[in-house]
């Protein structure tokens, strides 16, 4: 997630190049292809409406995109409009697995564009054109495992699509094995394809794992979205009213929003999330069952205990054995919750004057998420290496030259022989 409290966004840092002829290849000759894991609704998604009638205030037909910085939104369609559109239905009452509880609002279909291609996570550019200096070939060896940002990756034929995106990679790529980058949400879905793999599967496809501020176990800051809302398009809070009641009811029935909430078996009771000032009482990621109770989101209850902390890393058994070198920044305040009037549904808060709860971290996620991924140190065999760079934001990361430069030089590396 992205705030914008007070804060201009970033401009994309200088690319570092590779030096002329000092190619990112594997040991075995040739380029190490890559695939991109993109962050939090930086994925392109054109989302079709025919015959709604759910929402009357809003078009019955026609089409919208949703992405990050998208500059043509589609004007048909209101911001409201496209929370409501965009707000997953949930049926409480269902026995089925949880990931089948969920489906698109009646005449709502939602697609990918450009799957596989750079061009569906256009975010990334200076990330592009630094992997292009090193001889890489926008979709050849640099694609892309975009996916629909309010799913988990159990749902939406995620681990099906995106294994057949690897070993297509691979098999394009004279059978090399494949990295997989990661940025912010992105590793969450890497890390579930790592583990919903076999040892086998990986040993064939996998050279390596590059997260940049992994969201593994979650983050503060989502708590306090689920009363507020975010606009997806551009990262800000809702200035009325009504759209924050639209937006936050979008947050609130999307699975994801849920697995990137902080994880209690991480954060326990480190931190403060939401602060009702109505009642004075503080919550922090362990008390969530109570935050929800006292917001008379109850129904809620099996969603949040499902998915929170949905993607397992931190025991042996969720290890990704495979080499892993994590990129993080620190040392900017970060916010992790917030002080709410109340706990409606719907609050407005002013970035310039509401209260909020801040740590040290990367401006979007705090330390305790960047740098729980130490866990894999204790991984068999398998390097492991995180770095930081001070004063580096979150959304600078990916065109970071420093950080370039450490992703080329994992490209070059031979992994490990772990059998």
């Amino acid at each position: 997630m992205r705030r914008r409290l007070g804060l201009l966004a970033v401009a994309a840092a200088a690319l570092v190049l590779s030096p002329a002829g000092e190619a990112a290849g594997s040991a075995h000759g040739g380029l190490t292809p890559v695939v991109l894991f993109p962050a939090f609704h930086f994925t392109k998604l054109e989302v079709t409406v025919r015959d709604q009638t759910a929402f009357p205030g809003c078009p019955g037909s026609g089409s919208f995109q949703d992405w990050f910085a998208n500059p043509h939104p589609g004007n048909a369609f209101s911001q409201v409009c496209r929370d409501e559109l965009l707000t997953l239905r949930y049926d409480r009452h269902s026995r089925e697995p949880m990931r089948r509880r969920f489906s698109n609002q009646r005449g709502v279909s939602v697609r990918i564009l450009d799957y596989g291609s750079p061009a569906s996570a256009p975010f990334y550019g200076p990330l592009y054109h630094a992997l292009e200096a090193a001889g890489y070939t926008p979709g050849e060896n640099i694609r892309v495992a975009g996916y629909d940002a309010r799913l988990t990756p159990d749902m939406g034929g995620f681990l099906r699509r995106t294994k057949r995106l690897v070993e297509r990679t691979s098999r394009a790529n004279g059978g090399r094995p494949v990295q997989l980058i990661g940025h912010s949400n992105g590793p969450l879905y890497a890390q579930y394809l790592l583990t919903h793999t076999s040892h086998a599967w990986r040993h064939r496809y996998i050279h390596g794992f590059s997260p940049i501020a992994g969201n593994l176990p979650g983050q503060g800051a989502l708590y306090p979205i689920l009363f507020t809302g975010l606009n997806t398009e551009d990262f800000t809070y809702p200035a009325t009213p009504t759209q924050a009641r639209t937006s936050a009811r979008m947050y609130l029935t999307a699975p994801s929003s849920w697995m990137s909430a902080a994880d209690p078996r991480i954060f326990g009771h480190r931190e403060v999330v939401v602060e009702d000032a109505a009642t004075g009482r503080s919550y922090t990621p362990a008390g969530w069952p109570r935050l929800l109770r006292d917001a008379h989101l109850r129904w809620l209850i099996p969603v949040a205990r499902h998915y929170i902390g949905f993607v397992r890393f931190t025991d042996r058994a969720h290890f990704p054995d495979v080499d892993v070198h994590a990129q993080k920044g620190s040392g900017i305040p970060t916010v992790v919750g917030a002080v709410l009037p109340n706990l409606h549904v719907g609050q407005v808060l002013d970035p310039n004057t509401a209260t909020f709860f801040t740590r040290d971290g990367d401006v979007n996620q705090e330390d305790i998420t960047n740098g729980a991924v130490r866990a894999w140190r204790h991984m068999t065999c398998f390097r492991f290496q995180l770095t930081n760079h001070p004063g580096v934001d979150h959304f600078s990361l990916p065109s970071n030259p420093s950080v370039i430069a450490a992703l080329l030089g994992d490209l070059r590396r031979s992994r490990s022989h772990c059998g």
